[in-house]
Order: C-alpha cells, then structure tokens, then sequence
C-alpha cells in the first residue's frame, strides 16, 4: 500500500510538472511580461541609437539641421549630468528588460519592476512637456520612447503583482521626487551650466562666433574650465578649439601648431591674442559687442 501510494504521488507530481510549462504558457500575467520584455528590447535599440548619434555628434536619420528634432537633441534638456539623456534611458530599458526576463520564473520581479516603469514613464512624460511647451518642437525618436515606456507601465500595472498598490503609491511619490529634482536643475539651481541662457551672454557667444574669434583650451586645464563657466549655460556656444585632445604632454591638434598657441587659455580676437582667463566684458570690448551694465 505504501509502495503504491509513493507511486501515485510520483505519477501526480510528474502530470503537475509537465502542465507547468503549459499552465505558464495559458497565464495572461506570463503572456504580458513577454510583451513588456519585447518592448524594452525595443527602447534598448532605440536608445543606443540615439547614445551613438549624440556621443558623435551626428545627426540621427530624418533629423536634418533646424529641424524639431534637432532642437530637441541639441537643448539643454537633452543631457543630464554630462550624459545624453538617451544614455538614461538605455540604462532604464536595459534594468526593464533584465526584471521582465527574470519575471518569467521569478514573479516578484514585477513589483520592482512597477517602479522602474512609473519612475521612466513620469521622467519621459516631463521631457515631452518641456519639448511642447518650453522647446516648442517635438521629436518624433523621443514620442517613440515615450510611448514604448507609457505602454510597458500600463502593462506592468495590468499583471497586479502582489502588493502592486503599495508599490504604486511609493513608486508615484519616487517619481514626483525625481521630477521635482530635474526641474530645479535644468532651472539651474544646482548647475547653472544648467539652467536659462542669459541674454547677454547668450548674445555675446554669437558674436564672437560670427566674427571669428576663437577659443584655445585643453579639456584637462582648470583655467579653461574656469572661461567657460563664467559664461555659464551660453558655454557650449564659445567658439572653442581642442588644442591637447590626446591629453595632458600630448602633441598640439593642427589649429594649434598653426596658431603657435602656448599656453591655456588663449583668445584670438581680430588678430590679437589674449592669453590667461578673460571675463566677459573684456572679450566683449576686444570683440566690439556693446556690453550692458
């Protein structure tokens, strides 16, 4: 009897392991995770793509220059902490893809997962609203992404895993958090390379561009680093030149050695040469930009 009752046990277990395979299969919860795992594969394509053109500086298909795309990946918002933005998000569908797969066996990973998705989806919805209403052009790889995210949160949310309200609530206030942060930064509370463009500064970039004044540095000197933070978020408009791009010993690049530069930082403005930090009312006076007290 006990042989025979070992063996009934055996047979069931056996018959309740071979319709696990199948049970998993039939189970909406298991059906949505594959799909949320495809989309992420989607956003990790789409993001890397975006990371290249932006670590090359290269303009990404259909994005001609001046078009609404461009404006988008060429703003202040579209780099955070000296990463593109796009960078960010790699990361975020690469951690997405890495919980869905793991959610396959393991179905707990969906509860992280509800943070990730909420806190990306609220980042990019932040990102969309800057480009309408502060930008006022929109792009169509960022409405993409936008949309991948918005679809993998809803999704999530539908497979209820255990405790998914709890993890919602603390997921939404983690979301405002992040958002509130970004906000005071691109307002340049923390960075004000950050932040809005003074006017003046702004102005006087583009004229020493126009006239063609030029700005020789290293990226490695801290004088050079100090001249461009007096121009604050105007800095990426200097009229700047690598002179040391194989770093600090290294052979000048060819602008350079053409230009016997020396030391860092030099200016050359009208054919004369300004050597050391210069504040942004001398280079205004040397370049013939009316300054404004």
């Amino acid at each position: 009897m006990a042989k025979q009752r070992k063996g009934r046990k055996a047979q069931k277990s056996e018959r309740d392991l071979s319709r696990e395979p199948a049970a998993r299969a039939s189970n909406p919860s298991h059906s949505l995770t594959l799909v949320v795992l495809v989309l992420a594969a989607c956003g990790i394509v789409l993001t890397t793509y975006l990371s290249y053109t932006a670590l090359f500086e290269a303009h990404p298909a259909f994005c001609s220059e001046g078009s609404g795309c461009d404006l988008v990946q060429s703003s202040r918002w579209a780099t955070f902490l000296g990463m593109p933005m796009a960078t960010w998000g790699l990361f975020t569908y690469l951690v997405m893809a890495a919980l869905a797969w793991r959610a396959r066996t393991k179905p707990q990973s969906r509860t992280p997962l509800i943070f990730v998705a909420i806190c990306g989806f609220s980042i990019s919805a932040y990102l969309t609203a800057i480009s309408i209403l502060e930008i006022e052009a929109t792009c169509a790889y960022c409405l993409a992404s936008f949309g991948i995210i918005t679809a993998i949160m809803i999704l999530t949310l539908l497979q209820r895993p255990p405790g998914w309200t709890t993890a919602l609530k603390e997921a939404s206030v983690i979301a405002v958090l992040l958002i509130g942060g970004l906000h005071l930064h691109y307002s340049g509370v923390f960075d004000e390379a950050a932040g809005p463009e003074d006017p003046q500064l702004q102005a006087l970039t583009i004229h020493l561009t126009k006239t063609g004044a030029k700005f020789y540095g290293a990226y490695w000197c801290p004088r050079c680093q100090e001249q461009k933070a007096l121009f604050k978020a105007s800095a990426k408009r200097l009229p700047y030149v690598e002179c040391s791009s194989g770093g600090r010993g290294s052979p000048l690049t060819p602008p350079c050695v053409t230009n016997d530069i020396r030391s860092y930082p030099t200016w050359i403005i009208d054919d004369k040469r300004y050597t050391g930090l210069q504040t942004p009312r001398t280079l205004a006076g040397a370049a013939g930009f009316t300054w404004k007290e």
